[in-house]
């Protein structure tokens, strides 16, 4: 599985790379703070979110501290999409926040 670190993450954000960014937390989790322009699709909703998704594109996983984005990418690899984690998950991100 592939994984980025949150200061990776956030450099291709600041370079205007516009990763596809997928926050997969609860949500009173994201009422916190989320990655600016990262979907939220909790993990429970996202076997019924696929639609919502492009195969062709890929996607960097984002939850709390890594676990349940680690899930969601296995999940996801097993469809057939294009997935990497972000290891540390929120608990290491440093850069802004979107609420």
């Amino acid at each position: 599985m592939k994984e980025v670190t949150a200061a990776e993450l956030a450099e291709k954000i600041n370079k205007d790379e516009q990763p596809n960014i997928i926050d997969v937390r609860e949500d009173e989790e994201v009422e916190m703070g989320k990655i600016p322009g990262a979907r939220h699709i909790r993990l429970g909703d996202l076997a019924d979110s696929l639609d919502e998704l492009d195969k062709n594109e890929h996607y960097y996983m984002v939850c709390r501290s890594g676990g349940r984005s680690m899930m969601a990418c296995e999940f996801l690899i097993d469809q057939g999409y294009d997935v990497t984690n972000m290891v540390g998950g929120m608990l290491t991100w440093e850069d802004e926040l979107e609420f």
